[in-house]
């Protein structure tokens, strides 16, 4: 009897020695995101110089998006805390596979010459027998918590992207306003000129210096834009100090050669998204609570214990002794309720999340072909036309067919076009970013290739 009760307990206490480390989790997680972003996280340790050494490699040159994603995945501090939570869940998995610690007894009583000694050592026999029922619920609980911390990594990795893109459009757009500003300067000071010559009115230079103040103003908005939207940025790099005077590229990247064609975008979305695989996964583990409820519904405590008993002037009395809970007021009916309700929720949820991430796939691929069509209309369209005309004017004036006024007109609509192909770039870069957010990761093909033309590039 003895042996059979401490043999098992043995090797419950030899199978708890072992502890798992929290990077063998990470190390799932990284493998996780690496498949479906192209980029690798990595838990920071304590020791930071080596880390801080192979981001300042990075920073060496100007700061392009993969590199600020690899960063923002290393560096960041939020999303490091985040990243320790799937080590929490594998604890908590490790946790359940232990059995409570067994209950130990002594009770010593005396008494008229004689001393009574009581002995007990009694186990968790109702925790044994439904191990394998809660280290299976555990197991669910870490794939969610597996998915949900690959979840807010990709998450970050997005956030990172777009902010990006906002600060290089935002730097490119105050670059270009700042040659705005420069050109109406000029054109006032040629309309002053003009003026004292009595070759246009004070009218005339009235509107040129109200360009060239609008001009002013315009730049101001530009490089509070561009400030904040590097702020931004580097907020989701979670660099300071000397890091934070990183260089960013001088322009987007060109529109690709063609957008992607993606024919089942649906069953993409439904196949590649974390939520919706948590979700599913959060119906299985409800699912899993709703039998382990049922199973241990009437009785809920059960101990089973070796005893041993001894006095004075007595043989030792040997025996054991059972704990039972005695369901006489709670029969588990509310909790097998509760259980049913938060699983029928559980269902309710992952066809909500499959609605909803099918609309965002359809959502998404609509504002990224959009995106694709305007960007590609200022390229192939808008632009030629806007140079062709300012071509043209100049030549007209160069011949003296054209005034000066003429001239500055074309200026200004042509820095409104290439304001609008501006925008439209960074809204189509945007919007593909929101794509692959949509569909659950990168999507690198032949398709996505830049072009480098060189009218893109003027």
């Amino acid at each position: 009897m003895r042996a059979a009760l401490f043999l098992p307990c043995a090797a419950l206490v030899l199978a708890g020695c072992a502890s798992p480390g929290p990077q063998d989790a990470a190390g799932q997680v990284a493998a996780l995101v690496r498949e479906r972003t192209g980029a690798t996280p990595r838990l920071a340790g304590p020791e930071s110089a080596a880390l801080d050494r192979e981001i300042d490699a990075l920073l060496a040159a100007p700061l392009a998006m993969d590199s600020a994603v690899h960063i923002a995945l290393l560096k960041h501090p939020g999303l490091q805390a985040s990243y320790w939570e799937v080590g929490i869940a594998q604890a908590d998995l490790a946790q359940a596979a232990r059995l409570r610690n067994p209950s130990l007894g002594l009770s010593r009583l005396s008494g008229n010459g004689g001393v009574e000694i009581e002995r007990a050592v009694s186990i968790d026999v109702a925790g044994l027998l439904t191990m394998p029922l809660r280290r299976r619920m555990e197991t669910r609980r870490f794939e969610a918590a597996r998915l949900s911390v690959a979840g807010a990594i990709e998450g970050h990795a997005l956030a990172t992207r777009k902010a990006w893109i906002e600060a290089v459009a935002a730097q490119e757009s105050l670059a270009y306003a700042r040659q705005v500003n420069a050109a109406t300067e000029a054109g006032a000071e040629l309309m002053g000129r003009m003026a004292k010559a009595g070759n246009a009115s004070a009218l005339d230079v009235a509107r040129e210096q109200a360009a060239h103040a609008e001009a002013a103003a315009g730049v101001l908005r530009a490089s509070r834009a561009a400030g904040a939207a590097r702020e931004h940025l580097t907020r989701q790099l979670g660099l300071w100090g000397a890091q934070a005077g990183y260089t960013l590229p001088e322009r987007l990247p060109a529109l690709p050669a063609a957008p992607r064609e993606l024919a089942r975008i649906e069953a993409l979305a439904l196949e590649r998204r974390l939520d919706v695989q948590a979700a599913r996964l959060a119906a299985q583990h409800t699912a899993a609570d709703l039998g382990l409820t049922r199973t241990t519904r009437f009785v809920n405590v059960l101990d089973l214990g070796y005893h041993n008993k001894s006095e004075t002037g007595a043989d030792r009395a040997n025996g054991y002794e059972i704990g039972l809970e005695l369901p006489l007021f709670d029969w588990g009916g509310a909790r097998v309720a509760r259980a049913e309700a938060v699983y029928m929720q559980a269902v309710q949820r992952v066809a909500d999340t499959a609605i909803t991430a099918r609309s965002e796939a359809r959502e998404a691929y609509l504002g990224y072909r959009a995106g694709y069509d305007l960007a590609r209309h200022y390229r192939d369209e808008v632009i030629p036309l806007r140079r062709k005309i300012g071509d043209e004017t100049l030549l007209r004036y160069n011949g003296m067919l054209a005034s000066p006024f003429e001239l500055l007109a074309d200026a200004r609509e042509q820095a409104q076009a290439v304001s609008g192909a501006i925008d439209a770039l960074k809204e189509f870069w945007l919007a593909e970013a929101a794509l692959e957010g949509a569909l659950g990761g990168r999507l690198d093909g032949p398709a996505h290739q830049p072009t480098n033309s060189k009218e893109e590039q003027q």
